[in-house]
């Protein structure tokens, strides 16, 4: 059986006050599996996506999906993630990297964003 690891894949920012939200879906995601889930960013924090893979891969990880936690897909989920996940793959030749598209081109991400939208004005979904 496969050890399938997860990294939440984000911009990153100077302020880690940032972080907190994707931190809490991260405990969230860890108390639903019990396979690894971490945080990587693309800039301005640690760790970045090629030190999160080695450490899942160091693991026992022998799967990893990419879950890029960005509302749409611009250029750094277009043109810098797929390259960071070439070198991945490359230094880890034997753990299956996939990458899931943008977390907000989900049709129910954006159904619960809208909920969310319609409760902010009183409005139950």
């Amino acid at each position: 059986m496969k050890k399938h690891g997860i990294i939440l894949f984000g911009h990153g920012a100077r302020d880690p006050r940032w972080a907190e939200p994707f931190e809490r879906l991260a405990l969230k995601l860890r108390a639903s599996r019990n396979d690894p889930v971490s945080l990587a960013y693309l800039e301005l924090m640690a760790p970045d996506l090629p030190a999160a893979v080695a450490e899942q891969a160091a693991d026992g990880c022998d799967a990893i999906t990419v879950v890029p936690v960005f509302f749409g897909q611009g250029g750094h989920v277009r043109k810098d993630l797929p390259e960071i996940v070439d070198q991945c793959r490359a230094a880890n030749p034997g753990v299956d990297i996939s990458c899931a598209t943008a977390v907000g081109e989900d049709d129910a991400v954006l159904e619960a964003v809208k909920a969310y939208c319609l409760r902010q004005v009183g409005q139950e979904s």
